[in-house]
């Protein structure tokens, strides 16, 4: 799978109760699926995942591949701290053709996740698993920083094609690329150099230059007959290990460095200012990237870093999205903070 742009890391909306709010996760995909992003992370940390229940995470996942577009590849957060819990849900995400597991390190028991224990949960993980997998370290939250051994090592197994790092360390990054050189891989591709996702082939497996569908009306009363969808024609594209880092105002510098992209917190208000950087990046106009870069790093370091995902739901409010309120026990903005919050995203209204 070919992971190369912008992924907004996707927040899971309530509602006034505190219940999961499913209509507005249908209306919060369907936009991102409008935007030039690559794809979405759904239940990733931005997404509270550990807020969730079992049954929530599962509808979460559902819904959310239901109105997507069948061009946006589809990340699953299906971490947990056990191999047999993270293989379930990687295992659903995979019925509903999600294209890839974003699995985060196990760290509750943090004395005893050794380098040793973390290579035997990820190569375990990844023997199984109907989804390739996305390694995902994130010590902020988990206080944990996968080891740069560790990764390299990784790297080698034939089902984990990346990372998510986001540490923010940027000679990690540097590192970590430079170390995984050697890696080489093919990915399906569309013939302008775009993921081909399992939507996407799905979508296409029964079209042909005469072939028809036929589709019932509304109110059940007959049906239509229409042309189907032309078969998706791609090709192979050689990709080595990929690098998707989490820090936005470290995201130019990541490019430099050899990453293929973002999964960003500050995507989900705000997801064309970050596409607009890693375009003009790949364009090799890096002057304007870099004035993309400044004009972002501001708000990207307050709003996610700072105040989390309080913060990124109010942004997201103020752009069009549903962000609505966090679970217990993170607490809503205050009136001070909402202020500084629209001062911050001011620039990046849509």
């Amino acid at each position: 799978m070919l992971l190369q742009g912008i992924f907004p890391a996707v927040t899971t909306p309530f509602d006034g109760s505190g219940a999961v709010y499913y209509k507005k996760i249908e209306h919060n995909v369907d936009r991102y699926s409008r935007t030039p992003i690559a794809g979405m992370v759904i239940l990733g940390s931005t997404g509270e995942a550990v807020m969730l229940s079992d049954d929530e995470r599962k509808e979460v996942l559902r819904i959310s591949a239901e109105v997507a577009s069948p061009e946006k590849v589809l990340i699953a957060g299906t971490g947990a701290e056990s191999v047999i819990e993270t293989l379930r849900l990687t295992e659903y995400a995979a019925k509903l053709n999600y294209d890839v597991a974003l699995v985060r390190t196990p760290h509750f028991y943090r004395p005893q996740m050794k380098p040793e224990a973390l290579l035997a949960f990820y190569r375990t993980v990844a023997d199984r698993s109907p989804l390739p997998v996305l390694l995902y370290t994130v010590p902020p939250f988990t206080a944990y920083d996968l080891p740069l051994e560790v990764i390299v090592a990784l790297s080698e197994h034939p089902n984990i094609i990346g990372i998510k790092e986001s540490s923010g360390n940027v000679e990690k990054v540097t590192a970590m690329v430079q170390q995984t050189r050697h890696i080489k891989r093919t990915a399906l591709v569309t013939e302008v150099q775009q993921a081909a996702t399992a939507r996407m082939l799905a979508a296409g497996q029964a079209g042909g230059p005469d072939a028809l569908v036929t589709l019932g009306t509304s109110g059940g009363k007959g049906s239509i007959t229409v042309a189907a969808p032309p078969k998706i024609k791609t090709r192979s594209k050689e990709v080595g290990f990929q690098v998707l880092v989490g820090a936005a105002h470290t995201l130019l510098p990541s490019l430099q460095a050899g990453a293929s992209g973002g999964v960003l917190g500050i995507a989900a208000p705000a997801p064309t200012i970050c596409f607009e950087i890693h375009a003009a990046f790949r364009d090799n106009d890096i002057e304007l990237a870099r004035s993309k870069q400044e004009a972002l790093a501001p708000a990207s370091k307050r709003v996610v870093s700072e105040l989390g995902i309080p913060a990124i739901k109010y942004a997201m409010d103020l752009n069009g999205y549903y962000g609505g309120l966090p679970r217990l026990p993170l607490l809503p903005l205050t009136a001070a903070q909402k202020t500084e919050i629209e001062a911050q995203m001011d620039k990046f209204r849509n």
